[in-house]
């Protein structure tokens, strides 16, 4: 997936050159890029083709977002429902329709003899589970759409957050900055990133667990109790929703110390288990154990490649116009956005 993503990060930087010295507000930069690269990688199409399914599901998130905590009656919502789940129920079914029709593309390429298989990348796969002869393996079209649904927008949005938090912290320590780039033209030179060379990019590991420490996408995770449990004095029955609040647990002065609220990378220069003060189970933002999130990996070398690409290319400083206004809507997101300033290295790729 490496040449898809740094030719997503290519067309970028192509839309930024004249913009040095001049502000870029690189949350919505950000934003559109991430969302080329998973519809390349995972759909095999490009943004413009599933660029209403982000519309719909970024509309669906603002909506989820601000009736998270709505106590619902089911007698009532029979007989009454309110303005947002009936809008919610309308994006729903706009949406599968829309994901569909992407997947009938994919069918109708094998029918037609323009292609052998459903092809090997995620919707491929799902394609080709949709239509599997084995009732125990069969996929049905409801999870199909689910399954597309998540990729679309956990594959796009966190990694677009997580990339924004980045910027925005280099911009801020330009010590940590420049350590980035001197490990990236040390590795790199001036040619693209390669698989082999991201996984010695220790110091960019450093800043992001930082950054994922400090502005995580996700606040918290839900799951539900499978049976009863005792947990030191208090008892947890079966069948009841928690909520990890892995935000809390991410600037907890006990587990991290009193600099906890500080941009300090070097916390994990021997790794996440010795960072905290506990274990790493202290340390979760995307999750642990056999639920961790499936797209961990792609994520974070995602990010690797497009910091490396651009730390490549320029400095950045902080704009004077920036409002530090986190706000989570599903992932933390800055609320107005993060604008920053440019300064070409003169470096050719």
């Amino acid at each position: 997936m490496t040449p898809a993503v740094i030719a997503s990060v290519e067309t970028m930087l192509q839309k930024w050159k004249g913009q040095e010295g001049k502000e870029i507000e690189v949350f919505n930069e950000f934003r559109l890029l991430t969302s080329e690269v998973i519809s390349r990688t995972a759909f095999g199409s490009s943004y413009l083709e599933g660029e209403k399914v982000f519309a719909m599901l970024n509309k669906l998130s603002i909506i989820m977002s601000r009736n998270l905590y709505n106590t619902r009656i089911p007698l009532i919502n029979k007989l009454w429902k309110p303005a947002d789940m009936l809008e919610s129920e309308e994006l729903a079914k706009e949406i599968q329709d829309c994901v569909m029709k992407i997947a009938k593309k994919r069918e109708d390429k094998v029918v037609n003899g323009e292609a052998d298989s459903f092809g090997n990348d995620f919707l491929g796969l799902l394609v080709n589970a949709y239509h599997d002869s084995d009732k125990n393996n069969k996929l049905s079209m409801e999870d199909l759409v689910d399954e597309c649904k998540t990729f679309y927008f956990a594959g796009q949005d966190t990694v677009n957050a997580l990339l924004a938090w980045t910027v925005l912290l280099l911009a801020i320590h330009g010590d940590w900055q420049d350590k980035a780039r001197r490990e990236v033209t040390g590795i790199f030179g001036n040619q693209n990133p390669q698989p082999e060379g991201i996984a010695k990019l220790k110091t960019m590991t450093m800043i992001i667990n930082e950054t994922l420490r400090l502005y995580g996408p996700s606040n918290g995770m839900w799951r539900r109790v499978g049976r009863d449990v005792q947990m030191e004095k208090v008892v947890l029955p079966a069948n009841i929703d928690l909520l990890i609040a892995n935000a809390v647990l991410h600037h907890d002065p006990q587990l991290w110390g009193e600099d906890v609220h500080l941009f300090k990378p070097d916390r994990f220069a021997e790794g996440i288990a010795k960072a905290t003060n506990y274990n790493a189970a202290a340390f979760l933002p995307f999750g642990l154990g056999p639920r961790t999130c499936v797209g961990m990996t792609f994520a974070t070398t995602e990010t690797k490649i497009v910091l490396s690409t651009i730390l490549q290319r320029y400095a950045i400083t902080l704009s004077p116009a920036y409002v530090h206004s986190p706000i989570p809507i599903i992932s933390l997101k800055p609320q107005h956005g993060i604008q920053v300033i440019l300064k070409s290295l003169h470096i050719d790729a």
